[in-house]
């Protein structure tokens, strides 16, 4: 009799191991397709309150590198014209990108993830620093910086339709309290008319807005360095060509700021930054994340200040309590909706 239980209890576990691995595969593809479904019943778990501070950490560090981006440009093009800047500064983070995944044997990814590698590599390598070069050729850093301020929003509204992330009401209330303060501090720096790289300024952010969308989307299924290391890696064909064009047709005159300026942005602001902040990003989710970039116009103001000599208005300390006001709201209903969320999952 304990023969035949024996054998009895041995074919239940046979069959039950198959049955059980058939039911743990729908979860492992839900998992994998979290980020085209965010918020959705496929999504991952939201982070923990830890994983919500690392996040709003790296994010942080992404902003504070952003922050030095027009200074370092202004800088650069001391040395390169516009068009050489943005095709060596996407030529040499690439290289560095391209390095750093070969040296870690990192595969290369899902057919699907290239469409928006693409949107990528579009908006934050090759359109947000080409407009906003450009811009700087007749702009001041300090008012290109408080222009872009307008970023956060913009993120944060194109994150929403795009990720399927749903902030709170007091979420939107303090991220237009913090866009109105931005607009309001830019119309006081400029005199109250645009100026004439406003244009450049506005298309930035929208490329932009829709890259970090987008690479925040797939930072969910995907390390945060793979989405801007292939997207800098899609880009170099492009980046070389424009080299071998703009460099001849352009002068260069290498002095130590251009070429600390060239480092900067392609080391610190294309791949460091990007790495950090898609990481912030997937964790925290790119509505939230994008609210830490209200800080990032008055942080370029004291860089510009300190590294340029430009002047910084007697507004700016104002603005900026504002601002941090603002984000420290965002931050705090940013956590109550993941709180609540996953209150309601458990």
């Amino acid at each position: 009799m304990r023969a035949e239980n024996s054998a009895i209890q041995s074919s239940l576990i046979a069959v039950a191991q198959p049955a059980g691995t058939l039911q743990a595969a729908p979860e492992i593809r839900s998992t994998a397709a979290g980020p085209e479904a965010a918020g959705g019943p496929g999504s991952r778990p939201a982070p923990g309150p830890s994983a919500g501070r690392s996040g709003t950490v790296l994010a942080g560090l992404g902003v504070v590198a952003f922050s030095l981006t027009f200074p370092a440009t202004a800088w650069g093009l001391e040395s390169f014209g516009p068009w050489s800047l943005v095709a060596l500064r996407s030529v040499l983070a690439a290289l560095i990108a391209g390095s750093v995944l070969l040296a870690a044997r990192v595969p290369l990814p899902d057919r699907r993830h290239w469409a928006g590698l693409a949107v990528v590599g579009g908006g934050v390598v090759v359109g947000f620093p080409l407009l906003t070069t450009l811009a700087l050729q007749t702009s001041t850093t300090s008012h290109a910086a408080v222009v872009v301020g307008l970023l956060p929003l913009t993120t944060a509204v194109l994150g929403s339709l795009r990720t399927g992330e749903r902030p709170s009401r007091t979420f939107w209330t303090a991220a237009l309290a913090g866009a109105a303060v931005v607009i309001a501090f830019t119309v006081q720096q400029s005199g109250g008319a645009l100026a004439s790289g406003d244009l450049y300024l506005f298309g930035a952010l929208l490329v932009c807005a829709a890259g970090y969308t987008e690479g925040g989307r797939l930072a969910r299924s995907m390390p945060g360095w793979h989405v801007i290391g292939w997207a800098l890696v899609l880009c170099l064909p492009l980046a070389v060509a424009g080299s071998l064009v703009a460099l001849p047709l352009e002068p260069v005159r290498l002095n130590a700021h251009g070429v600390l300026g060239l480092v900067w942005v392609a080391a610190g602001s294309t791949f460091l930054g990007l790495y950090v902040w898609y990481r912030g990003m997937a964790a925290i989710g790119v509505a939230r994340a994008s609210q830490l970039q209200l800080a990032q116009p008055l942080l370029t103001l004291v860089w510009s200040f300190l590294l340029l000599g430009e002047e910084m208005s007697a507004a700016a300390p104002v603005a900026a309590v504002a601002v941090l006001v603002c984000i420290a709201a965002t931050q705090r209903a940013g956590g109550g909706a993941a709180r609540e969320s996953r209150r309601i999952r458990s």
